[in-house]
């Protein structure tokens, strides 16, 4: 692979042009492509396999025209101090909205909470039901547009009125620390490479293929069905990697530059080494992504395959672009220890001979590999502690921030209707196979009622075949409590009895008992998943380092930071430690995805800093060094690199933490945190401390696998033996002419 990389890297070199212009062309398709493409959905929702979503198209098919997956909007009045919500003039106002808001084009129906008992028990607070024919995205700017002019025409006669459901469902907004996690990315590449030239591209090609991915997401979302988290997620590990990659390549190649190497000839190479390693921690990471699949959970798998298709360009980018630029860059690329002339004059980084403090830190941890390797686990165990009390949910209007109105309106409703009001459940019978379907209907009915910990239970209704019935349950606790997904539990298991007393079948639904069933989903899948993406990579790493305790302990290591990292999210996000830091407004269960997602992302980031820093020893080592000096010398080339993708990868996932969305600001710093602990505590502690302990054994491969497994020669054996040929080449050359 070496010798192949280094090929199309002074290929790349030679015909600039060409490699730039290809890129540039598939910039602007794909920006064209989003452009013209028509505005998508809302990414349709489904679990298939789980109770709530064949209740779900069961409802669809029985009560035809319904519009299930339509969007709703609750508009909660509440009436002023020492006031009634049935007094004539209050009466007056929520009437007039209710016929204001049936007027809309798309909208399907609107309660008037007089004539639905939609009022409080005290009386002073009611809410209107609306229904879209319409997902929340799809809605047209106009009947959003009359939502809010409804509720704020209410307000002007005294009313609190708020807006809640998903019919005023916005696009995630990450805010301007994003742009701050670049700066500081665009910062520790000036500090790295002492080059304004060199940082920038990096920089420059990262956002080049996160423009490719995101724009290519963007062109297919309305004919794939993708949501806007899709692009989000693909931007953030896109950035991250994009830099990641580029910074390996141009590393290298003024690595070689400082050998004396010509520029096309240090540029084949810079691709040849580095590149090999570029590639296989893509290959990681792309592996985790599309691993996702094994959830069986459509959006998860439309998430994770879009996001590794932009770490795939990252890879090709960094693989052909970075040495095409180099190409044009020249000499204001400087070799490895020398700055350029507006950050130092080209002056020598450091005295001639003086070990850098990577050099100094490996050889630290060789003297002393217990102690490190003993500390190292002791804290990230520490850390991981919070990670026993996890518990799982999905974000509602409850975790919205104070400022909006879903959230204020869900409050208003709590404090009218109860916690629970807010979580109904939806319960579906299914009495087509039942002799007598009203009786089976009042006897579901009559045993959900009995059923501590619930409020009220709504009379069946019927579909017009009077063989299906939907029965509404409003538990006394909140969505995401344990008491309310015990009741569902509870409510599934009485099915189990009335099926046998009545033949018919009674499922439980809603957006509660969908976020329950999502949940208990990837909880079943997070060890096969794991066992599938770490297998799989654990082999490849055994191709690529030719060992076998090599890839047990990076795997072994990554279990420790993804624990560690899960602990912190933990804390922060259910505890409410440092959350007024983090702009968590409000604390409760982890996103259920959280865990699943960060076992397939973390894993392959992970690798790439593995893949990178352990070549470069693997590297001395088969070049003939000794055990201990191979660490070294490992650490001597990699760890600044190493250090800066961390600090760079860090700032870039930490920005999106200011992201006015919950999920995308956990995973913004449940990944931030992940790297740091993974990077500076595994890779730049324990793995060396662990290698040192091993010595030779760490790179044991036994001699029928040596066989079997192919030769990919990441270290670049191949160019060593280019250089002999040519070498030898030239000698006969001297020989022909004496």
């Amino acid at each position: 692979m070496a010798t192949f990389l280094y090929k199309l890297g002074r290929l790349a070199f030679r015909r600039r042009h060409f490699a730039a212009l290809i890129w540039v062309a598939l910039l602007t398709l794909a920006g064209v492509g989003a452009a013209s493409a028509p505005v998508a959905g809302s990414s349709s929702f489904s679990i298939p396999g789980t109770e709530a979503q064949k209740a779900f198209d069961l409802l669809e098919s029985r009560f035809p025209g319904m519009s299930a997956d339509g969007a709703t909007a609750r508009v909660v009045f509440k009436a002023p101090a020492g006031e009634k919500m049935a007094d004539k003039g209050n009466k007056a106002t929520v009437e007039q909205a209710v016929k204001v808001l049936g007027t809309g084009s798309e909208v399907t129906s609107v309660t008037d909470p007089f004539k639905a008992h939609a009022v409080s028990k005290d009386g002073t607070v009611a809410y209107a039901s609306v229904k879209y024919d319409v997902s929340g995205m799809e809605l047209k700017d106009a009947s959003k547009d009359a939502l809010k002019a409804a509720a704020e025409d209410a307000r002007h006669s005294g009313l609190t009125v708020e807006v809640g459901g998903d019919a005023l469902q916005a696009t995630p907004e990450t805010g301007s620390s994003e742009v701050i996690g670049i700066a500081i990315a665009a910062v520790v590449l000036v500090i790295t490479f002492g080059s304004l030239i060199a940082a920038g591209l990096p920089l420059l090609t990262a956002l080049v293929g996160v423009g490719i991915g995101v724009s290519t997401i963007t062109a297919l979302a309305s004919v794939l069905d993708l949501g806007s988290t899709t692009s989000t997620l693909a931007m953030m590990i896109g950035l991250a990697v994009g830099i990641d990659y580029a910074l390996f390549i141009v590393s290298r190649y003024r690595a070689e530059l400082a050998e004396g190497r010509e520029r096309e000839e240090a540029a084949g190479r810079a691709v040849g080494t580095a590149g090999s390693a570029v590639v296989f921690a893509g290959l990681t990471v792309v592996i985790a992504l599309v691993g996702l699949s094994v959830v069986n959970i459509p959006m998860l798998t439309k998430m994770g395959v879009a996001a590794a298709g932009t770490v795939a360009i990252a890879v090709l980018i960094a693989l052909t672009m970075i040495p095409a630029l180099l190409g044009y860059a020249g000499r204001r690329v400087q070799p490895a220890g020398k700055k350029s002339r507006l950050l130092g004059g080209g002056r020598a980084a450091k005295k001639a001979g003086k070990p850098n403090m990577g050099t100094r830190w490996a050889s630290f941890v060789v003297r002393r590999p217990l102690a490190v390797l003993l500390l190292g686990v002791v804290g990230l165990g520490a850390a991981a502690v919070p990670a026993a009390s996890l518990q799982l949910g999905l974000p509602d209007d409850g975790s919205q921030p104070t400022s909006t109105t879903q959230r204020r309106a869900y409050d208003l409703l709590s404090e009218g209707f109860g916690p629970g009001f807010n979580g109904p459940l939806m319960v579906v019978v299914d009495a087509k196979a039942s002799d007598a379907p009203k009786t089976a209907f009042s006897t579901v009915h009559d045993e959900i009622a009995d059923l501590k910990g619930v409020v009220s239970v709504s009379p069946a209704a019927p579909n017009k075949a009077g063989d299906t019935a939907m029965i509404t349950v409003i538990p006394d606790s909140k969505p995401s409590s344990v008491t309310t997904e015990d009741l569902v539990h509870t409510i599934r298991g009485a099915g189990g009895d009335i099926k046998a007393e009545t033949d018919a079948t009674v499922l439980v639904t809603g957006s509660t008992a969908m976020n329950i069933d999502f949940s208990q989903k990837l909880n079943d899948a997070l060890i096969p998943y794991l066992a599938l993406v770490v297998g799989l990579a654990f082999l490849l790493l055994i191709v690529v380092f030719r060992s076998i305790l090599v890839p047990l302990k990076a795997a072994l290591g990554f279990l420790l930071s993804v624990m560690a990292a899960l602990g912190a999210v933990v804390a922060v996000f259910q505890w409410g430690w440092l959350s007024g830091l983090m702009g968590v407004e409000e604390t409760g269960p982890i996103m259920s995805m959280m865990p699943i997602f960060m076992v397939g992302v973390v894993f392959g980031l992970a690798m790439d800093y593995e893949v990178f820093l352990v070549t470069r020893m693997r590297e001395a080592f088969v070049h003939g060094e000794k055990p201990g000096q191979a660490i070294v010398t490992g650490f001597k080339h990699g760890a600044r690199v190493v250090t800066a993708a961390a600090v760079i990868m860090i700032a870039v996932f930490s920005g999106f933490i200011g992201s006015s969305e919950s999920m995308i600001k956990m995973i913004g710093f449940g990944l931030a945190i992940a790297v740091f602990f993974d990077a500076f505590v595994v890779r730049m502690a324990l793995v060396p401390a662990v290698l040192a302990l091993l010595g030779k054994r760490a790179w044991w491969l036994p001699k029928w696998l040596d066989r079997v497994l192919p030769n990919v020669d990441v270290e670049g054996e191949g160019l060593r033996a280019l250089d002999e040929k040519a070498r030898e080449g030239d000698d006969d050359r001297k020989l022909v002419g004496v």
